[in-house]
Protein backbone atom coordinates (compact mmCIF):
# COMPACT_ATOMS: atom_id res chain seq x y z
CA UNK A 1 0.00 0.00 0.00
CA UNK A 2 1.35 3.27 -1.24
CA UNK A 3 0.98 6.35 0.84
CA UNK A 4 -0.48 9.29 -1.16
CA UNK A 5 1.06 12.55 -0.03
CA UNK A 6 -1.02 15.39 -0.34
CA UNK A 7 0.00 17.73 -3.66
CA UNK A 8 1.21 20.59 -0.96
CA UNK A 9 3.39 19.14 1.02
CA UNK A 10 4.65 17.30 -1.69
CA UNK A 11 5.62 20.87 -3.28
CA UNK A 12 6.60 21.93 -0.29
CA UNK A 13 9.03 18.88 0.18
CA UNK A 14 10.32 19.17 -3.38
CA UNK A 15 11.12 22.87 -2.92
CA UNK A 16 12.92 22.20 0.38
CA UNK A 17 15.09 19.29 -1.35
CA UNK A 18 15.88 21.62 -4.36
CA UNK A 19 17.27 24.42 -2.08
CA UNK A 20 20.50 25.87 -3.46
CA UNK A 21 22.48 24.77 0.15
CA UNK A 22 21.65 21.33 -0.36
CA UNK A 23 24.64 20.27 -2.44
CA UNK A 24 24.31 16.19 -1.45
CA UNK A 25 21.38 16.19 0.53
CA UNK A 26 18.92 16.78 -2.29
CA UNK A 27 16.44 15.54 -4.69
CA UNK A 28 19.17 13.78 -6.44
CA UNK A 29 20.12 12.20 -3.43
CA UNK A 30 16.50 11.15 -2.93
CA UNK A 31 15.99 9.86 -5.80
CA UNK A 32 19.49 7.80 -5.80
CA UNK A 33 17.95 5.80 -2.32
CA UNK A 34 14.78 5.55 -3.96
CA UNK A 35 16.58 3.42 -6.72
CA UNK A 36 18.66 1.63 -4.19
CA UNK A 37 15.63 0.34 -2.50
CA UNK A 38 14.41 -0.86 -5.90
CA UNK A 39 17.69 -2.61 -6.98
CA UNK A 40 17.66 -4.26 -3.49
CA UNK A 41 14.09 -5.00 -3.41
CA UNK A 42 14.69 -6.56 -6.86
CA UNK A 43 17.59 -8.71 -5.41
CA UNK A 44 15.64 -10.20 -2.97
CA UNK A 45 15.46 -8.13 0.00
CA UNK A 46 12.11 -8.04 1.87
CA UNK A 47 11.19 -4.60 3.21
CA UNK A 48 7.82 -2.73 4.09
CA UNK A 49 4.71 -3.90 5.17
CA UNK A 50 4.32 -6.83 2.88
CA UNK A 51 5.65 -8.88 0.13
CA UNK A 52 4.48 -6.52 -2.63
CA UNK A 53 5.05 -3.34 -0.86
CA UNK A 54 6.70 -1.05 -3.15
CA UNK A 55 10.16 0.61 -1.76
CA UNK A 56 8.67 4.01 -2.27
CA UNK A 57 5.72 3.51 0.09
CA UNK A 58 7.55 1.80 2.49
CA UNK A 59 10.12 4.54 2.67
CA UNK A 60 7.51 7.32 2.86
CA UNK A 61 5.73 5.14 5.72
CA UNK A 62 8.74 5.29 8.06
CA UNK A 63 10.28 8.41 7.13
CA UNK A 64 10.87 9.68 10.43
CA UNK A 65 12.04 6.75 12.13
CA UNK A 66 14.33 5.90 9.07
CA UNK A 67 15.97 9.62 8.94
CA UNK A 68 16.85 9.23 12.73
CA UNK A 69 18.28 5.78 11.92
CA UNK A 70 20.87 7.37 9.30
CA UNK A 71 21.65 9.97 10.84
CA UNK A 72 22.47 8.70 15.01
CA UNK A 73 23.53 4.95 13.91
CA UNK A 74 22.87 2.41 11.44
CA UNK A 75 20.17 -0.63 12.63
CA UNK A 76 21.57 -3.10 14.73
CA UNK A 77 18.35 -5.55 14.79
CA UNK A 78 18.23 -7.70 11.81
CA UNK A 79 14.43 -7.84 12.35
CA UNK A 80 14.65 -4.57 11.30
CA UNK A 81 14.20 -5.14 7.44
CA UNK A 82 12.81 -1.16 6.95
CA UNK A 83 15.74 0.49 8.52
CA UNK A 84 18.62 -2.17 7.44
CA UNK A 85 17.11 -1.17 3.89
CA UNK A 86 16.85 2.45 3.78
CA UNK A 87 20.12 2.36 5.75
CA UNK A 88 22.17 0.89 2.85
CA UNK A 89 20.49 3.13 0.05
CA UNK A 90 21.45 6.10 1.87
CA UNK A 91 24.71 5.01 1.85
CA UNK A 92 24.90 3.10 -1.93
CA UNK A 93 26.74 6.03 -2.82
CA UNK A 94 29.96 5.15 -1.23
CA UNK A 95 30.05 2.08 -3.39
CA UNK A 96 29.23 4.45 -6.66
CA UNK A 97 31.87 4.23 -9.36
CA UNK A 98 34.82 6.94 -8.67
CA UNK A 99 33.18 9.92 -10.48
CA UNK A 100 30.06 9.65 -8.58
CA UNK A 101 31.72 9.46 -4.97
CA UNK A 102 33.91 12.26 -6.07
CA UNK A 103 31.06 14.42 -7.39
CA UNK A 104 29.26 13.24 -3.68
CA UNK A 105 32.54 14.18 -1.63
CA UNK A 106 32.85 17.39 -3.26
CA UNK A 107 29.19 18.44 -2.47
CA UNK A 108 29.69 17.52 1.21
CA UNK A 109 32.29 19.62 1.41
CA UNK A 110 30.52 22.43 -0.39
CA UNK A 111 27.37 21.47 2.35
CA UNK A 112 29.99 22.14 4.89
CA UNK A 113 31.35 25.14 3.19
CA UNK A 114 30.97 27.98 6.72
CA UNK A 115 33.42 24.88 8.38
CA UNK A 116 37.28 26.38 7.46
CA UNK A 117 39.26 23.19 6.07
CA UNK A 118 41.57 22.70 9.20
CA UNK A 119 38.26 21.64 11.07
CA UNK A 120 36.60 19.87 8.11
CA UNK A 121 39.64 17.79 7.09
CA UNK A 122 40.35 16.04 10.27
CA UNK A 123 36.70 15.90 11.00
CA UNK A 124 35.89 14.65 8.06
CA UNK A 125 39.33 11.84 7.82
CA UNK A 126 37.76 10.72 11.55
CA UNK A 127 34.05 10.21 10.00
CA UNK A 128 35.44 8.37 7.18
CA UNK A 129 38.06 5.92 9.32
CA UNK A 130 34.94 4.66 11.55
CA UNK A 131 33.21 4.04 8.45
CA UNK A 132 36.73 1.72 7.64
CA UNK A 133 37.35 0.47 10.33
CA UNK A 134 33.44 -1.56 11.02
CA UNK A 135 33.59 -5.01 9.97
CA UNK A 136 30.65 -4.48 7.57
CA UNK A 137 29.52 -1.38 5.94
CA UNK A 138 25.96 -2.46 4.69
CA UNK A 139 24.09 -4.84 6.94
CA UNK A 140 21.94 -6.49 3.85
CA UNK A 141 23.92 -9.39 2.10
CA UNK A 142 22.53 -7.82 -1.28
CA UNK A 143 23.43 -4.26 -0.04
CA UNK A 144 27.43 -5.96 0.91
CA UNK A 145 27.96 -7.73 -2.37
CA UNK A 146 26.82 -4.95 -4.90
CA UNK A 147 28.88 -1.95 -2.39
CA UNK A 148 31.29 -3.08 -0.21
CA UNK A 149 34.62 -3.58 -1.64
CA UNK A 150 34.07 -0.13 -3.93
CA UNK A 151 32.66 1.45 -1.14
CA UNK A 152 36.05 0.87 1.13
CA UNK A 153 37.96 1.56 -1.83
CA UNK A 154 36.66 5.26 -2.38
CA UNK A 155 36.52 5.93 1.58
CA UNK A 156 40.11 4.76 1.30
CA UNK A 157 41.15 7.25 -1.97
CA UNK A 158 38.98 10.07 0.17
CA UNK A 159 40.88 9.43 3.38
CA UNK A 160 44.18 9.66 1.40
CA UNK A 161 42.99 13.00 -0.26
CA UNK A 162 42.15 14.66 2.78
CA UNK A 163 46.06 14.04 4.52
Amino acid sequence: MDVEIPEAIEADLTARWDEPHRRHHNRRHLDEVLAALQLLHDEGLSFGSGPSSSPRGSTMRSTRRAVRTTNVTPPTSPDDRNGIALSDADLSVLGSDPARYDEYAADVRTEFHLVPDEVFRPGRRTILAEFVAADILFRSPQARQRWEAAARENLAREIDALA
